[in-house]
């Protein structure tokens, strides 16, 4: 019998909040960061994605945090590197330029605002994934960027190109996201970027997922997930709904900035800064937060 191939990316991988104090990147609080979560049930990080807050650091600041970031993981966590823009060129160049890079890979998120076709789409990453060896993951997020990558096009690409191995997925369409979870090839990796979804995303077959909310209670986030692969639907729905209603509260005001509060709250970052356009949580939100870590026993720094 033919064994199956190990997705390159697969568990609960962290998409990492970039901590920023007095306008600038914290590198103390980068390191903090980092070795927590090398001691937690963590796969890996995602650095400078869309929770943090990449498309606002400027070159030099992701090239600091990826150094720092692989200092404090010192080879315990794998690295990988969030890329966004609408540029074909211009994404080739930073692929290029990041090639002597600590970091295992990439998740490159469709263009943004363009609204290409499919074959615009194809052509786009294929073009990326020709330009490294490393793995490259596609991320799908049709209500942000304003345009979806189908199953087709995502299946043509991954096979004719070795390095596409994954997907996070947040196409918002649960027919085409339990059709991929049938098509897809051997060592194709699924992961759910919606966090409220985890549960049942890996109940038809994901390998999990990159989700934000996961910088908070991460052993239960990995234990729900262990319990579905050991077909313990008990023991994983015992701890579901709590997860659930933790990611709820997590965007019920715009990502990352309640994940900031509580990281802040419970001293793992110096300040809960984010940078325009997102602004800080309401005052509303912040007593809730506050509250939810009180009830779970989470003592306040700040």
């Amino acid at each position: 019998m033919e064994q199956q191939r190990t997705p390159a990316i697969s568990g609960i991988w962290l998409p990492l909040v970039t901590p920023f104090r007095n306008g600038e990147l914290d590198e103390a609080s980068v390191r903090r960061l980092v070795a927590h979560y090398a001691g937690q049930p963590v796969d890996g990080l995602i650095l400078a994605a869309t929770t943090g807050e990449g498309l606002t650091l400027d070159a030099a600041e992701t090239l600091r945090l990826v150094e720092v970031a692989a200092d404090a993981a010192d080879g315990r966590l794998p690295l990988w590197l969030g890329l966004s823009g609408s540029d074909t060129r211009k994404m080739a160049a930073t692929v290029d330029w990041t090639a002597g890079w600590p970091i295992e890979g990439y998740l490159i998120a469709c263009p943004y605002y363009s609204r290409p076709s499919q074959e615009g789409l194809y052509r786009h990453f294929a073009a990326l994934a020709g330009r490294t060896e490393r793995p490259v993951a596609v991320y799908n997020i049709p209500y942000r960027t304003g345009v979806n990558m189908t199953n087709d096009t995502l299946l043509r690409l991954a096979g004719d190109c070795s390095n596409v191995v994954g997907l996070k997925d947040c196409c918002a369409d649960a027919a085409q996201s339990f059709d991929l979870l049938c098509r897809r090839p051997d060592g194709f990796a699924v992961l759910t970027g919606e966090d409220a979804l985890l549960y049942g995303a890996v109940a038809q077959g994901a390998d999990g997922g990159i989700l934000a909310s996961a910088h908070i209670e991460t052993a239960e986030w990995a234990a729900v997930r262990s319990a579905l692969l050991a077909d313990d639907r008990g023991e994983a729905l015992r701890r579901w709904p709590a997860l659930e209603r933790l990611a709820r509260l997590l965007f019920s005001e715009p990502s990352p900035a309640a994940v900031k509060h509580w990281l802040w709250r419970a001293g793992l970052i110096a300040s809960p800064e984010v940078r325009l356009p997102m602004t800080g949580v309401s005052d509303a939100l912040a007593a809730r937060l506050d509250a939810e870590m009180a009830r779970r026993g989470v003592a306040l720094a700040a």
